[in-house]
C-alpha cells in the first residue's frame, strides 16, 4: 500500500449556492454523456444494452440469497443471437471448480525471494481461504431455478460459471427481448472479491453475486468461465431492491431511491438509521449507464460523507472501530481534495454519487463504488481511479487487463503525487517491479489473457507494472503536455465504449501526428526489453563525439543530456524512424534534434560543439521514464 502523508485537512463550505452549482453541473453533465454515447459512437461501434430490475432477498441467517430479475436486453448488433449466455460467478467457489483448481496450481511456485531471503511464492494473496477448503456452508453458488421469456420457459445449460440459454425464438437484430430469472445464491465465505465474514469482521461483501448477462461485440460472445480475474460487462441501468434484516446498514452502487425513509445519512448528515416495526426492510438503490452492481452490508457500519468542488457527494461506509476513525475522517477530507486534479487530469465523473465500503478482496472496483479493506488513502485513490479506467471505459478487462489496471496504477500514482506536491519520479517503485519481472523467467506478454497468464506474478506484472510503465513511457515518447491531451482526448472519444488498445493509439497518434503502432506491438506484444547504453566519448579536435549502442531488442527514441563544468546543459534529442517525427521540447534548455535513427542500426554518434575537457556528465534519459532495464550504463560522470 501507498505510505500515508499528513496533509492538511481542508473543509467545503456548503450553501444554497453551491448546491444548486452542484445540480446545475451535474445536470450539464449527465445530459452531456447521454448525448455522447448516441452521437459520438465510433462508426460502425455497435454495442449492446441492457436493462435490469432486481428484487432480493437475503437471509442473515442462511446467508441465502433469493432474487427475481426482469432483464430487458437490446440486440443492437447486426447479428441474429440463438442463444444468450449467463454468467453465475459464485459457483467458482467449490471445491473442484476450475478456479479452485487454477488457483492451487502455482501456490508450491516459487518466483523470488524477499528482503529476509525467503521464499516467496507464487499463492494469491487474496485467497484467505483455499476454496478446497471451505466446507459445504461456506461455499459459494448461484442456481438460475428458471428462465423464460414471453413467460416461456427457455431451456439451459449449465457450464459451472456460464449459464447457456437456449432461445426458443432467436432474437433479431435491433430488437429486444425480456428475461425474466428467478434466482437463489449461497453466500461463501469470502474467498474473493465478494462473500461473508472476511478478517476484518465486515459481514457481507458482495461483488459479482447475480445472474449476469455476457457481453457480446463485434468479437462474439464473451462467455469467460470465472478462473481467477477480470471481467467484461454491458453499459445499462440497474433498479435493485434489497431485502434484509431492519439492522443491517448497507453501501452500494449507484444512489439510494428511499433515502427518507432509511435515513443513516443518506436523507441527510449524521441521522441514524430510521426505526420500523417490521423485521426487514427493503433498501433501493438505482444506477444509470454503468455495467455493473455491487453492495456490502454490516450491522456495525458508519456513514460519513465529504462534497468534492464541483463534482459527486462522497460515501465513506466502515466499521465504527474508534481506533481508525481518525485515519478514515481524515484520509475521506483527503480523498475529496483530489477530485479538481483527477477532473482536470482524465474528465470530469460523471456520476452524483461514489462510495468507498470497507468490505472484502483488499480493494475491488465497482461502477459508482468500491470495496477496501481500510482506510488506507493509497487503496481510496487507486480504486477510484478505477472509474476512469474500467468503469467509465468498460475494456474487456479478460483480453487487456492493463488498460484497466495499468491505466489506473499510472492515474493514481499521478494523483497522489499531486496531493503530496511530490517533485521526484513518481513510478520509481512501478518501474522497479518491471525490471525484476523482466529479468525474471516468468515474464509474458501484455497481450496474453488474463485468464491464460501462468502465473499470478505475471498477470500483476503485465495489468499492473506494465501496464503503469506503458503509460508513464508514453510521456517520455511524445511529451507530457501531449500525453495530458491524450488522457482528455481518451475520454472525450471512449468513455461508455469498450475501447481496446488500438483505439488508445489511435487518439495518441491524432493528438501528437506521431506514428505509435510500434510502440503498441513492441511494448505490448512482446517481452522485448529496451536497453541503450554509452558505447564511448572522445573528441575530434573541433567537437566532442558520443556513441550510443542499442544492446536490447526493442528500439527507441533517445534524449541525451549533456552537463559541463560551467554549468549549462544541452540537449540531445534522437527520433526514432517508425515515429515520423518528433516529440516537442519539454524544457526551455538548448536542444538539438538529429535525423532519424534507424531501427536495425546498433549505434548512433551525437556532437557537441563544446570541448570534451568541459563535459562533467553525460546522461541517456534522466527523467528515468524510458524502461531502460539496465540504467548503470545510461550515465558517465567525468573528473577532470
Amino acid at each position: 500500500m501507498i505510505k500515508e502523508t499528513g496533509i492538511e485537512q481542508k473543509h467545503f463550505a456548503k450553501g444554497k449556492k453551491n448546491a444548486v452549482q452542484h445540480y446545475l453541473i451535474t445536470l450539464l453533465v449527465l445530459l452531456s454523456v447521454s448525448f455522447s454515447v448516441q452521437v459520438n459512437a465510433q462508426p460502425g461501434r455497435w454495442q449492446q444494452r441492457i436493462k435490469y430490475a432486481m428484487d432480493v432477498s437475503l437471509d442473515v441467517n442462511t446467508n441465502l440469497i433469493t432474487g427475481k430479475q426482469t432483464i430487458t436486453y437490446f440486440n443492437n448488433s447486426p447479428d441474429t443471437l440463438k442463444r444468450v449466455f449467463m454468467h453465475l460467478y459464485w459457483n467458482a467457489f467449490k471445491p473442484g471448480s476450475m478456479m479452485d483448481e487454477s488457483s492451487r496450481s502455482t501456490e508450491k511456485l516459487v518466483v523470488g525471494r524477499d528482503a529476509r531471503g525467503k521464499d516467496m511464492l507464487d499463492f494469491d494473496r487474496r485467497f484467505k481461504i483455499r476454496i478446497a477448503d471451505l466446507k459445504p456452508e461456506e461455499q459459494g453458488g448461484c442456481s438460475v431455478t428458471q428462465i423464460s421469456v414471453n413467460g416461456k420457459i427457455q431451456q439451459t445449460i449449465l457450464h459451472e460459471t456460464i449459464l447457456e440459454i437456449i432461445l426458443d425464438k432467436p432474437l433479431l437484430p435491433k430488437a429486444s427481448q425480456v428475461f425474466n430469472t428467478q434466482f437463489n445464491c449461497q453466500v461463501p465465505k469470502l474467498s474473493r472479491r465478494s462473500g461473508r465474514d472476511n478478517a476484518e469482521g465486515i459481514r457481507y461483501s458482495l461483488g459479482q453475486w447475480y445472474p449476469k448477462i455476457a457481453e457480446y461485440d463485434n468479437e462474439g460472445w464473451h462467455a469467460d468461465p470465472y478462473i481467477s480475474r477480470e471481467f467484461y460487462g454491458i453499459w445499462g441501468d440497474y433498479d435493485v431492491n434489497i431485502t434484509i434484516d431492519k439492522n443491517y446498514k448497507l453501501g452500494g452502487t449507484g444512489v439510494l431511491q428511499n433515502a427518507a425513509a432509511i435515513g443513516w445519512g443518506y436523507d441527510k448528515e449524521g441521522t441514524n438509521l430510521k426505526p420500523i416495526t417490521t423485521a426487514t426492510r427493503t433498501w433501493k438503490f438505482a444506477a444509470k449507464n454503468v455495467h455493473d452492481f455491487m453492495w456490502a452490508a454490516d450491522t456495525a457500519y458508519k456513514h460519513i460523507t465529504r462534497k468534492t468542488t464541483n463534482g459527486p457527494l462522497l460515501h465513506f461506509i466502515y466499521k465504527a472501530v474508534d481506533s481508525v476513525e481518525s485515519k478514515w475522517q481524515k484520509n475521506a477530507d483527503s480523498a475529496a481534495l483530489c477530485y479538481p486534479f483527477m477532473a482536470k487530469t482524465f474528465g470530469p465523473y460523471p456520476y452524483t454519487d461514489y462510495t468507498f465500503i470497507q468490505g472484502g478482496g483488499g480493494g475491488t472496483e465497482y461502477p459508482m463504488a468500491t470495496l477496501v479493506v481500510s482506510a488506507s488513502l493509497g487503496t481510496f485513490i487507486h480504486e477510484w481511479c478505477h472509474s476512469w479506467y474500467q468503469m467509465l471505459m468498460g475494456t474487456n478487462e479478460n483480453l487487456h487487463a492493463w488498460m484497466d489496471e495499468g491505466f489506473t496504477s499510472y492515474a493514481d500514482a499521478r494523483t497522489l503525487g499531486w496531493l503530496r506536491n511530490d517533485k521526484g519520479f513518481l513510478y520509481k517503485r512501478t518501474y522497479d517491479s518491471y525490471y525484476r519481472l523482466v529479468s525474471s523467467k516468468f515474464d509474458e506478454t501484455m497481450g496474453t489473457p488474463a485468464n491464460f497468464t501462468h502465473t499470478n506474478m505475471a498477470y500483476n506484472g503485465n495489468a499492473y507494472t506494465k501496464g503503469a510503465v506503458f503509460m508513464a513511457q508514453l510521456g517520455y515518447i511524445v511529451g507530457e503536455k501531449n500525453l495530458d491531451k491524450i488522457l482528455l482526448e481518451y475520454y472525450n472519444q471512449w468513455r461508455y465504449k469498450h475501447p481496446e488498445p488500438n483505439d488508445f493509439i489511435r487518439v495518441a497518434q491524432q493528438v501528437t501526428g506521431l506514428e505509435l503502432q510500434w510502440y503498441k506491438q513492441y511494448f505490448v506484444y512482446t517481452t522485448k526489453a529496451i536497453d541503450y547504453t554509452i558505447d564511448s566519448l572522445w573528441s575530434d579536435g573541433a567537437n566532442t563525439n558520443l556513441r550510443l549502442k542499442n544492446m536490447g531488442k526493442m528500439a527507441m527514441p533517445i534524449d541525451v543530456l549533456l552537463t559541463f563544468k560551467d554549468g549549462s546543459k544541452e540537449w540531445h534529442y534522437i527520433p526514432l524512424d517508425m515515429m515520423f517525427g518528433t516529440k516537442p521540447a519539454e524544457d526551455s534548455l538548448q536542444r538539438k534534434v538529429y535525423t532519424e535513427w534507424p531501427f536495425t542500426k546498433e549505434t548512433y554518434t551525437i556532437s557537441s560543439a563544446k570541448k570534451l575537457t568541459d563535459v562533467v556528465s553525460v546522461e541517456i534519459d534522466p527523467s528515468l521514464r524510458l524502461a531502460d532495464v539496465d540504467r548503470k550504463n545510461n550515465k558517465i560522470e567525468l573528473k577532470w
